[in-house]
């Protein structure tokens, strides 16, 4: 496990150089490969099929290719040649390459890498999860797939994303919700903050769409969520009460003409719980127990 923590910690800094501000001219990362910054046309890119980030919004992709008509391409995309030598995959990027071809361009300035099919997912959701518009479920997602198949741990994690662990365990929960759910909170129409109650709900996907539909905030999901915690206790308290106890507080609540109820754990010891409404029902029921 040493092994891997030291190789993601290498990765995490190849990464940076990777998608840092390069100069046009070609360069060596930490691997010692070659950097080709070249100008490729659009239409010989092609997206990344196994790219992290399932969600593009329209508007975010409008003002990016607004910015990029004002000032260029800021930060070259990386990609990989495919085996048509005049073709080209995203690495990282996807959103740049997309709002390019919104504003129109024709070329883009690309870093060119030699990479495997492993190495090329590996950094395109190390990439993704380090961007800061990235949606909580995609982010969560990316975590999990480098878990799942590239054997990070949480710490390998932390040092790579610069994150805290218990950051990334909390948002790694998110992928326990009903998909249904996730798609809401990538979509935007519930938030983080209504996702994180929701987990560990058995109708999860139901109060959800409450949520949107009612429009409830976070503090009221919050409390109707507690509220249906102890409205389940007290039918399931209901639900499982023995017949024989239920019929015994029937019989004592007719013989004292007052409503009766019997808490007990094992049918050996409890309570017994007389119910009145005001002193005159108090003296009564002394009235009927001294007498």
């Amino acid at each position: 496990m040493a092994e891997q923590s030291n190789s993601t910690t290498r990765l995490g800094r190849g990464l940076a150089s990777l998608i840092g501000d390069v100069p046009k001219e070609v360069i060596s990362d930490n691997s010692h490969d070659e950097i080709n910054v070249s100008l490729i046309p659009i239409e010989n890119i092609q997206a990344n099929k196994q790219n992290p980030r399932s969600v593009f919004l329209e508007d975010e992709l409008i003002d990016l290719s607004n910015s990029i008509k004002e000032r260029g391409i800021v930060q070259p995309i990386i990609v990989r040649q495919r085996e048509n030598e005049s073709s080209y995959e995203v690495i990282a990027g996807e959103r740049r390459w997309r709002a390019a071809q919104i504003a129109q361009l024709d070329k883009i300035p690309a870093i060119i890498k030699t990479l495997s099919d492993d190495d090329a997912l590996e950094i395109a959701i190390i990439e993704n999860v380090q961007r800061s518009n990235l949606n909580p479920i995609d982010e969560a997602s990316g975590y999990k797939r480098l878990i799942d198949i590239y054997n990070y741990t949480q710490e390998d994690l932390s040092n790579v994303i610069g994150k805290s662990r218990s950051y990334i365990a909390n948002i790694l929960r998110l992928t326990n919700l009903p998909l249904k759910v996730q798609e809401y909170l990538a979509s935007g129409q519930i938030t983080i903050g209504h996702a994180r109650a929701l987990i560990g709900s058995d109708d999860a996907e139901k109060i959800a769409n409450l949520i949107i539909e009612k429009g409830l905030s976070v503090r009221q999901t919050e409390d109707f969520l507690k509220q249906k915690k102890t409205n389940t206790i007290s039918s399931h308290k209901t639900k499982t009460k023995d017949q024989n106890i239920s019929n015994l507080e029937k019989t004592i609540s007719d013989a004292i003409g007052f409503k009766v109820e019997i808490q007990t754990k094992n049918n050996k010891s409890g309570k017994l719980i007389i119910s009145y409404s005001d002193n005159l029902q108090l003296d009564k029921i002394k009235s009927k127990l001294i007498n």
